[in-house]
């Protein structure tokens, strides 16, 4: 058995809640710079030099790489030999959201639905929990911004709309978008499972690195497929036209209901920020 202590928990969060925002990870930056020399649009390749700049100043100077730094998601791993000692993992988290994002002069975007009132400190924060075998905590951030947030959608499709509906749904969600989520964006698809479970997977599947292949053969057609519908609608970098709109399509499945075919499609913005830490 692992005692994992409470305080070092706070800590470690508060690192990542930073991390995360001022530092884009290598398979984001590599994407951008492979796209920039393969986009025809000059507007196109112009927003990709700027975002490879903005990325360099934040991670530089400590600064956020957008002004929405986002509502602070957590994917938790927490291995079933581990034991929190002096608190407990909701608490720990929430408690390193709060000296992160304070120390590291983030906005805090989160308040009540009805009064708008802000909670003050961007808590509290989103955390998926998984027990898992072993003496490990594995904890990943991926704060995710509003507007990307907002073109995502769950659909609850008929069986009978197969692969080819799945395809339309994703493809028509992008396109409906537009340049509100901020492309090249990135593209999470759930599959099956129940309502919630869609949304959570299509979630998850945006921390998968871009352009890593899907384990699934099947399923890995599907998003090559996919990421070429997607690029071919012509929106473009920050919507000024151009051959790469997204990315990457990334897709988690999971069984469904025989009368039930599930589907989450959570768009993420070109700043695919997300970093973890395992104790």
């Amino acid at each position: 058995m692992k005692t994992i202590d409470f305080n070092v928990i706070v800590e470690k969060v508060k690192d990542i809640c930073m991390a995360a925002n001022f530092e884009l990870s290598r398979d984001v930056l590599d994407s951008f710079k492979k796209y920039r020399d393969s986009e025809e649009s000059s507007a196109g390749r112009e927003i990709f030099d700027q975002l490879l700049a903005n990325a360099e100043i934040a991670k530089n100077e400590k600064i956020g790489l957008c002004q929405d730094t986002g509502f602070a998601v957590f994917f938790v791993e927490l291995g079933d030999d581990v034991k929190i000692e002096g608190g407990n993992l909701i608490d720990a988290i929430n408690e390193g959201v709060r000296r992160g994002y304070g120390e590291g002069y983030l906005r805090k975007s989160i308040c009540h639905p009805f009064t708008r009132k802000n909670t003050g400190d961007n808590t509290p924060a989103i955390v998926h929990v998984d027990l898992v075998p072993g003496d490990n905590l594995k904890i990943t951030i991926a704060p995710k911004g509003g507007g990307s947030e907002n073109m995502s959608r769950v659909v609850m499709l008929k069986p009978s709309d197969g692969i080819e509906g799945i395809k339309e749904y994703v493809v028509n969600r992008v396109k409906e978008s537009g340049a509100n989520p901020c492309p090249p964006i990135v593209v999470g698809v759930g599959i099956g499972g129940t309502f919630e479970k869609a949304a959570t997977i299509a979630k998850k599947a945006l921390l998968r690195p871009i352009g890593s292949e899907n384990p699934d053969p099947e399923l890995n057609e599907i998003e090559k497929d996919l990421l070429k519908r997607i690029n071919d609608l012509g929106i473009g970098p920050q919507g000024f036209g151009g051959r790469t709109t997204a990315l990457a399509v990334h897709i988690e499945m999971h069984p469904c209901h025989i009368a039930s075919l599930p589907l989450a499609v959570n768009i993420n913005c070109h700043s695919s920020r997300h970093k973890e830490i395992i104790l």
